[in-house]
């Protein structure tokens, strides 16, 4: 067992609770939301909220904690993030079963809205990993939320994800760790029809033997799906990929390259590598800020000093250019039944046209939350990601995501919150269930403490 900080930890909690305390000395005049800036969150937008609450200030919350291997799990505060946690855990032989692929994605992020990886085949949603969670209440008082069966909070660990902190001020997770190897064994299958890209989903998905699926679309009819899992050192005269090193491809170019071989190909990337194959590049992101980034003399040269940091550019952007990006840029994830996936990118090529997008299946069980289906049993979804800027005359924010909205709606998908949201009340709160999170709004006494999850999310309360 290894452990970090806990005094220090203590600590920074009981400011915590000191803070909450006073507020509710104060009259509870306000309601209260963290004091983290808007430029280190991953909306593209800046929170306008913040400006008329009660700010709590959770920013050192830093520090991994404790790495228990005989219990198979990790605790950590909110801020850690997904680097962070992998150069702790793969040395020591471990790790997360699901890691979001961008090095600076944090843990908090990921409970209190949503973290999603190409593992989600076999684990689920990052939600689905974790134990427990500590959380201090709107009155001060610091309490543990376990998974466990009949475990005194347990329906509010089941509520916390999606919630975007308006049920607590999460402190610290526990979440499981599993063993590793140290490379990813990657199949590469090109397809040439949205109809087999689908099929081909859905059969490495499927299979036993796979510890990650995910798929790029690259227009309307052809992409490339890629399956892997674990491997000890390859065989001699294998294809070791370091993707992550910093003169290499971007990890999609990479990938449309194998798209246009129209071969499959089979390479060893090592673990971490893998984990982390999109943050250089930002997915593909970075293409609309250094379109020569990918060049060869640029890799080589001054690939070392990419990517640039998603806080940076947020904090230093101009508004003109911001309020460009407004009308252009389209940044959105949409959870669907992979059944529906066919329907969706004709949905998406006839009202966007951006490519590549990101497919990744995952599993979503029926258990209590926000985002819940009810069959019973668990249903492969499908995460369709897309990220760029439209150049179709016929886009507009506003409406074309609203009809991108009431697709995923009908189709009992949902929407991730993170991005731009046009909903009305009744349309978000047809499209997650209120049930739970209703309910335990008023158990442990949110509604004069937090604001309400839509409150927080929608466009209006982002610039």
């Amino acid at each position: 067992m290894l452990q970090s900080a806990p005094r220090a930890h203590d600590r920074k909690v009981r400011n915590i609770q000191k803070q909450v305390q006073d507020w509710n000395k104060s009259g509870r005049s306000t309601k209260m939301c963290t004091a983290r800036p808007g430029w280190l969150t991953m909306s593209f937008r800046f929170p306008k909220y913040k400006k008329d609450m009660t700010l709590i200030h959770v920013d050192k919350l830093v520090d991994i904690l404790e790495i228990d291997t005989e219990a198979k799990s990790i605790r950590v505060e909110p801020m850690v993030t997904m680097g962070q946690i992998t150069r702790a855990l793969i040395p020591l032989g471990y790790t997360l079963p699901v890691v979001p692929e961008l090095d600076d994605l944090t843990v908090g992020g990921m409970i209190n809205g949503c973290g999603i990886e190409s593992s989600g085949r076999k684990f689920g949603l990052f939600q689905h990993i974790c134990l427990s969670y500590e959380l201090i209440t709107s009155s001060g008082e610091l309490i543990v939320a376990k998974r466990e069966p009949n475990s005194e909070h347990q329906s509010l660990f089941y509520g916390i994800p999606w919630s975007h902190g308006t049920l607590g001020l999460l402190v610290a997770a526990t979440i499981r760790i599993v063993p590793c190897k140290p490379y990813v064994k990657l199949q590469y299958y090109p397809c040439y029809s949205s109809s087999d890209i689908v099929e081909k989903l859905k059969e490495e998905s499927n299979r036993s033997e796979n510890e990650f699926v995910e798929g790029l679309q690259f227009d309307k009819e052809s992409g490339v799906v890629m399956a892997g899992y674990f491997a000890e050192q390859p065989p001699k005269n294998a294809t070791i990929n370091r993707i992550g090193r910093w003169y290499k491809p971007w990890f999609f170019k990479h990938v449309e390259s194998i798209k246009d071989s129209g071969k499959n190909s089979v390479e060893y990337i090592p673990i971490r590598d893998y984990y982390h194959r999109h943050s250089r590049s930002i997915f593909w992101e970075i293409q609309d800020l250094v379109s020569f980034g990918n060049n060869v003399l640029f890799r080589y040269t001054l690939g070392w000093a990419m990517p640039p940091k998603i806080s940076l550019l947020k904090l230093t952007t101009p508004k003109p250019v911001r309020n460009l990006y407004d009308r252009h840029h389209v940044l959105q994830d949409f959870l669907i039944p992979l059944t529906h996936l066919p329907e969706a990118v004709e949905l998406l090529h006839k009202e966007v046209q951006i490519y590549p997008m990101w497919l990744c299946p995952f599993n979503l069980p029926s258990i209590p939350g926000m985002v819940r289906q009810r069959t019973g049993r668990n249903v492969l979804f499908v995460d369709v990601g897309v990220y760029g800027n439209c150049t179709l005359e016929t886009y507009d924010a506003k409406e074309t995501t609203r009809k991108l909205e009431k697709f995923v709606r009908d189709v009992e998908g949902v929407q991730l919150l993170y991005a731009d949201t046009y909903m009305t009340p009744a349309e978000f709160w047809e499209m997650f269930d209120s049930s739970l999170y209703d309910w335990l709004r008023v158990k442990y006494d949110c509604k004069e403490a937090f604001p309400n999850v839509y409150e927080k999310v929608c466009r209006a309360a982002r610039e």
